[in-house]
């Protein structure tokens, strides 16, 4: 019998990652630490990937290599999703919330002192996890608006 991996269970350490993806671990790394993505990391502290995050920097080369956006156009792309209309933050979060104020980078790239994501795990958050993919900025905004 086959076994079926859930697309969001992290499997593939990085150097299986960057493999898979054409790319080197070193790129893999850049992007982390410009905020593109947010890899688990196990109890070693190494690095593992799920088929999610493969997607996502899939998406993201992409967006590099086939429509020439670069890695602060992608940031600002990322920091424009309306997080604090996913995770429902009243008016007191956003006064205290740099995500809300920014347009330079994604919320999950912030430290949120006193507001309601300062003990949340960016990576299980609904705006990292669901609308940093391809397309789903989009879909994002029309659900926002009724559309």
């Amino acid at each position: 019998m086959e076994t079926v991996i859930d697309k969001k269970t992290p499997v593939y350490p990085i150097r299986t990652a960057a493999q898979i993806l054409g790319i080197s671990v070193h790129t893999l790394r850049m992007y982390e630490k410009e905020g593109l993505i947010i890899p688990h990391k196990s109890e070693g502290n190494q690095r593992v990937y799920s088929e999610d995050d493969l997607e996502r920097l899939r998406c993201i080369r992409r967006a590099i290599n086939e429509s020439k956006i670069s890695i602060n156009g992608i940031k600002t792309i990322y920091s424009l999703i309306p997080c604090w209309e996913v995770a429902k933050c009243g008016e007191d979060d956003r006064k205290s919330c740099n995500a809300f104020k920014s347009h330079e980078q994604p919320c999950w790239t912030f430290d949120h002192p006193n507001t309601m994501c300062e003990n949340h795990n960016c990576r299980e958050c609904e705006v990292y996890s669901e609308y940093s993919q391809c397309g789903a900025i989009k879909d994002l905004i029309k659900k926002i608006s009724g559309l």
